[in-house]
Formats: C-alpha cells, sequence, structure tokens
C-alpha cells in the first residue's frame, strides 16, 4: 500500500500543499485552528508525520497567565472554584496555561479595584467574581484599556469595559426558585428571599425573577422584605431566628445569596413545626448543601456547572487574547443544574 503523501493530506485537509509544509517543517506561522485540521486529516489518513506534526503543534501552543480574583478565601465555596478554575486551566488543550488565584477577603469595593490592578501585572486575563459598584468597574475599564480583558463569572457587572460574562440566566434561576416553593408547598403563605449583598447584579437578577413568578402566581403567597446577609453565615442565623419567631405563616426561603450556614444551623437549632415546614431553595451543591439536602433542612439547590464554567471561562479568556477585541460583550449563558435529596 503506497504511504499517503504531502499532496493526499493537502487534499484530505481541504489546504495547500504549501500549509501542509509550513504546519510539517515550522518554517511559517500557522494559524492554530489549519494546524489542529492538518493533524486531524493526518490521523484519518494513515499519513507518516503525525507526530511532527503533533510536536510543532505543541510548540507553537502560546503561554497564557489566566488570573482569576475570587472572593474570601475561608469559604469553601470559593475554595472549590479556585480548585475547578486551575484544573480548567492545566488541561485546557490550547495553550501553555498557568492559574493565577487571588482572593479579596476584605470585600470593600476599594479592595477589590487594588486586587484587580495587582492582578493586572502578573495575567493576560483575568475571570472575577464581584459585586457591582463604580470603583470595581473603574479598575475594569483600566485593564480593558491597557489591553487586558476581563470576564466576569456567576455575576455581571455595568462596566462598559468587560469582555464577557459566563454564568447562569439570573432571571430564569429565580422563577424556577419560586416555582418550587409554589408547588412543594401545600398551602401558600409568607415568602423571604435572602440576598448577600444588593450590589451583586446576579443575585439583584434572582431576586427579580423570583418576585416576578409570584406576582403572577394564581395563589395568594405574600413576598416579604428582602433582607441581606452581607455574605455571612451568623447574620443570615440571625435572620433566619428572628422570622421564625415572629412569622407563623412562613413558608418559604429562597437564599440567593451567601449565609446559607447560617440558615441550615438555625433550622436545626430549633427544630420546631415552622422550621421542618419551611421550603428552603439555595444555591451552588457544596458539601454543606449537599449535607442540608439530605436532612431535608434545605429542599432544592440550584448550582451552576462548575466545571462547564470553569472550561468556558478559559477558553473565553484565551479566545479574547486571540481576538481582534470588539465593543461587544460576549454573554455565555450555562444551564443551571437542580439538585434534590433524590439525586444527590
Amino acid at each position: 500500500m503506497t504511504r499517503p503523501t504531502i499532496a493526499d493530506l493537502a487534499k484530505a485537509a481541504n489546504v495547500g500543499v504549501s500549509t501542509v509544509d509550513r504546519v510539517l517543517n515550522g518554517r511559517d506561522p500557522v494559524r492554530p485552528q489549519t494546524a489542529e485540521r492538518v493533524l486531524s486529516a493526518a490521523e484519518r489518513i494513515g499519513f507518516h508525520g503525525v507526530t511532527a506534526i503533533k510536536k510543532r503543534l505543541e510548540n507553537d501552543k502560546p503561554i497564557i497567565k489566566f488570573g482569576f480574583l475570587l472572593k474570601q478565601s475561608h469559604r469553601k465555596l470559593y475554595q472549590m472554584w479556585a480548585e475547578v478554575l486551575t484544573k480548567a486551566v492545566e488541561a485546557f488543550p490550547d495553550a501553555h496555561g498557568r492559574a493565577i488565584v487571588r482572593f479579596v477577603d476584605e470585600l470593600a469595593p476599594e479592595n477589590t479595584a487594588d486586587a484587580l490592578l495587582a492582578m493586572s501585572r502578573d495575567a493576560d486575563a483575568v475571570g472575577i467574581i464581584t459585586s457591582d459598584h463604580p470603583q470595581i468597574n473603574h479598575a475594569v475599564d483600566g485593564l480593558e484599556n491597557e489591553g487586558i480583558p476581563v470576564f466576569t463569572m456567576i455575576s455581571d457587572l455595568t462596566a462598559r469595559g468587560r469582555a464577557g460574562y459566563v454564568g447562569n440566566d439570573c432571571v430564569k434561576k429565580g422563577r424556577t426558585a419560586a416555582w418550587f416553593i409554589d408547588n412543594v408547598n401545600p398551602r401558600p403563605g409568607k415568602v423571604a428571599v435572602f440576598v448577600g449583598s444588593h450590589r451583586y447584579l446576579s443575585q439583584e437578577l434572582c431576586e427579580m425573577g423570583f418576585r416576578s413568578y409570584f406576582r403572577e402566581s394564581q395563589r395568594e403567597f405574600q413576598m416579604m422584605e428582602t433582607l441581606g446577609t452581607q455574605e455571612e453565615p451568623d447574620i443570615a442565623y440571625e435572620l433566619t431566628r428572628g422570622l421564625l419567631k415572629s412569622e407563623e405563616n412562613w413558608v418559604g426561603l429562597y437564599v440567593a445569596g451567601g449565609g446559607v450556614t447560617g440558615v441550615m444551623r438555625a433550622l436545626r437549632e430549633d427544630g420546631g413545626p415552622a422550621a421542618k415546614r419551611l421550603v428552603v431553595v439555595a444555591h451552588e451543591l457544596t458539601n454543606e448543601t449537599r449535607a442540608g439536602l439530605a436532612e431535608g433542612i434545605i429542599k432544592v439547590v440550584l448550582s451552576h456547572p462548575a466545571r462547564l464554567l470553569a472550561d468556558t471561562l478559559v477558553r473565553a479568556m484565551a479566545e479574547a487574547l486571540d481576538t481582534h477585541r470588539t465593543p461587544t460583550v460576549s454573554h455565555n449563558i450555562l444551564p443551571f443544574e437542580i439538585h434534590t435529596a433524590a439525586n444527590i
């Protein structure tokens, strides 16, 4: 059997012979997508130079420093995100990636803005979870002017210069939380929402979807005033204890922000009929919320698909470096996962 020639490979890859020659010999640059197509065709037809093509592709991969700015380092949720994002960088096939993960423990906006500027000195692109604030937005716009794309994950910003957003459709997420409280409760009653901060756009949109559902509901649920936990479990604990004592007909709670472990602690300690009746919907599947589902304290957890989000974010960050930036902000809307005690 005659071995496939360069001309055969060029035909199979739908490129010119000169392009195949450049891929094989590395004399001139070739677009990564084109080189991948040549490699795929070479493997398909049994071309003898597959090893040389793979070596060329490996040598031509860019070195990219992916910066991730997360929130409180003591919270297991953000430790989980740090691990998942680092693994996504290590597995990214189109670059030699290095993950730089940092945390902002004190959530004042000036601290986040300073951390962003510090990250810009070390990273080629930045992914961030943060609240929407003028100081933070100004820092994001500054990085964009320096050619460093900033992507928001989980919660978006209003900064003009952000490169894109990777996360859920938060209005749909809030409406889904409301649907569960509506359909699991045998009788309507009072419903509350806890947010970590009113400056997180994701939480604001989740609350909006939640409230809009009940405005349209045919059942007579009563929405209470939204309460802020400042992302602190101790505050969520006190709020939950207070409502259990003061609201006899409290039947639903949507924890749209941080503090769910405080809610769980209050419900465990109380253990009364009101605590057992309460239908709690929370965000993000962690060891703590998984335990809450198993115990029946939490009825539903709406969670980002962690690995898919990390992979999508890393690819979007790399592509922003490889293409000419436009004023258009890319939106990568991912489906959210629904977890109950029956499927954890």
